[in-house]
């Protein structure tokens, strides 16, 4: 699963599977599921983040992680 942030347009995806979109369905307003073609949720789009989630916060719990990744611009904002 990967979190990917853009503050260009305050969109944050939530890449759930790796995959093609090939359909999309806002399920609520601004909030988008990307379907692949067997018709599995692989990706979730939220417009207007920072107005509907607070963003400086994550917080993971009971998830059986082998591991857990930061990208360079994430880790260096946490220290």
């Amino acid at each position: 699963m990967i979190f990917q942030y853009y503050p260009n347009n305050d969109m944050l995806y939530i890449q759930l599977n790796k995959g093609v979109s090939i359909e999309s369905e806002e399920v609520a307003d601004g909030v988008v599921l990307d379907f692949d073609e067997h018709q599995t949720v692989i990706g979730i789009e939220i417009e207007d983040a920072s107005r509907r989630i607070d963003l400086s916060k994550l917080e993971v719990t009971s998830l059986p992680l082998n591991s857990f990744i930061f990208n360079k611009a994430v880790a260096e904002s946490i220290v």
